[in-house]
């Protein structure tokens, strides 16, 4: 290991791996609340934005309305609800830029190992930076570097695919130069990544595209202009009708997630009905639209301005539910026989989840395994002093409790300096029944099972997937809960 330009330094108060939505929220809350932490950002590409800046798939859109899923502190000026990726970018940037957090990001840091050391009471970072190793030491570390892989997709073997004449596209890693203009293209998926991906495309001239599902997901219309923020902004200010925008959302997405829970069959019910209105008479909605689990067991798909059911309706696309039997040259030939031809084939079929941006963790040395953990108030990891963890919620927009995280987080760093303490760390109650983590039956969580830490049964190791509950417990909750240990600094 080649120690580089870092190790001479001081260790930093606190290190943030990740320069994505998340990272970038961290680090405005770190600068604001604690104004005398000295901190850094370490991303591991050559770009700021996670998400924003890798995905270059045609329509890459947020799937959470903007309003929700923008900052608070920063409102969202376009009464466009589902915004493109580009636009997304260029809001992140601003961010950065307004409010000087530049300064304080490391591009082209990758970071391989994170080591707790009780006895120095820190954290040593293996760190890769132009081929070589550093070491950087920090007192608290803050994981934002999100859920998935980003070198790696879920790329399944289909037998035959290696004789099929066209090129075989992973949204992922979509090719600059792929021209689908009159071309026969087949997206095989249903998520949001498909269901964006189609009517984007039939619309920039494919010849036809073609939606291929094993399964059906819940596809819901949503207006992508919001007329309540445009008419509050002929009102009033723009931070107001931001903010009230933004509660309304909230309190709707809420309201239709309790409500979708309670009563699954009408919720069902509506949501199909909703999707048969929008496509042609006669159309097989109970074939292609009716998922087999109940709403919210799956995050549900949105499509603005129902772009994929006027696509489909237009002919520019089709939906087919089926089995793949196996790729030819021309092609795939379904389980029922049918042959679907193609120019080109889209595997649309999902992320592959890894927690902690790949990062080994390690306390004294010791790998810390996610699968055995718990994880405390959805941010920290059972028995690893000073570390917390961003991650978002799963029926609602990532960055409402990434937000609460932050400042969750500054408001413990605050506690702590008040009292002299210098460690922290929640120990995990042995006795307490363990549950999945994640309260989702999605294909991509539950290959990822076997990796993916616990939650207990009850408070404050429970995850709630609350916005409003979690808001009030993160706000005006006891930081000293008896959950969570601390240690003074050594004098």
């Amino acid at each position: 290991m080649t120690a580089a330009s870092f190790s001479d330094k001081p260790p930093l108060d606190v290190l943030i791996i990740g320069a994505g939505i998340s990272g970038i929220g961290m680090a405005y809350w770190l600068q604001k609340k604690c104004p005398n932490k000295q901190f850094a950002i370490l991303e591991g590409r050559d770009t700021i934005g996670g998400t924003w800046s890798l995905f270059r798939y045609p329509g890459i859109r947020s799937d959470s309305d903007m309003f929700t899923f923008g900052y608070r502190f920063k409102p969202w000026q376009n009464p466009q609800s589902l915004s493109d990726g580009k636009t997304i970018l260029t809001y992140l940037t601003e961010t950065v830029t307004e409010n000087g957090i530049g300064k304080h990001i490391r591009l082209g840091h990758k970071v391989l190992e994170a080591n707790w050391s009780d006895k120095d009471r820190l954290w040593t970072l293996l760190v890769q930076r132009n081929g070589e190793n550093t070491e950087l030491q920090c007192r608290f570390l803050s994981v934002c570097s999100g859920y998935y892989n980003y070198e790696q997709a879920h790329r399944p073997h289909f037998p035959g695919e290696e004789s099929f004449r066209g090129p075989l596209v992973i949204p992922q890693f979509w090719p600059e130069d792929l021209n689908y203009r009159d071309k026969k293209v087949i997206v095989v998926g249903s998520g949001a990544t498909a269901v964006t991906l189609v009517p984007a495309m039939a619309d920039r001239g494919a010849a036809h595209v073609t939606m291929l599902q094993r399964s059906p997901t819940y596809v819901m219309n949503l207006p992508n202009r919001n007329g309540v923020f445009a008419g509050l902004k002929k009102v009033l200010p723009n931070q107001w009708a931001y903010r009230l925008t933004r509660w309304m959302n909230l309190t709707l997405s809420m309201a239709s997630f309790v409500l979708a829970k309670w009563f699954p069959r009408q919720a069902k019910s509506f949501i199909m009905k909703a999707a048969a209105r929008q496509l042609p008479p006669g159309f097989p909605v109970h074939k292609h639209f009716n998922p087999t689990y109940n709403p919210w067991d799956q995050r549900l798909c949105v499509v603005p301005d129902g772009d994929l059911f006027a696509s489909i309706s237009s002919g520019k696309a089709s939906v087919v539910t089926d089995q793949i039997e196996r790729f030819t040259e021309m092609g795939i030939v379904l389980a029922s026989g049918q042959a679907l031809e193609a120019d080109i084939i889209v595997l649309a079929t999902g992320l592959t989840i890894r927690l902690m941006g790949g990062t080994q963790i390690k306390v004294n040395g010791q790998l810390i395994q996610p699968q055995d953990a718990m994880i405390y108030k959805g941010m920290m990891v059972s028995d690893v002093p000073n570390l917390a963890y961003a991650f978002g919620y799963t029926n609602a927009s990532w960055t409402l409790k990434v937000d609460l995280t932050a400042n969750y987080i500054c408001k413990l760093l605050n506690y702590m300096d008040r009292h002299h303490y210098e460690v922290v760390k929640p120990i995990r109650q042995n006795l307490m029944s363990e549950e999945p983590f994640l309260n989702l039956n999605s294909s991509y969580i539950q290959r990822a099972a076997a990796v993916l830490p616990k939650q207990g049964a009850k408070r404050p190791w429970r995850v709630y997937q609350n916005y409003l509950a979690d808001m009030l417990t993160t706000r005006f909750g006891r930081i000293a809960d008896g959950v969570l240990t601390f240690q003074r600094k050594v004098s």
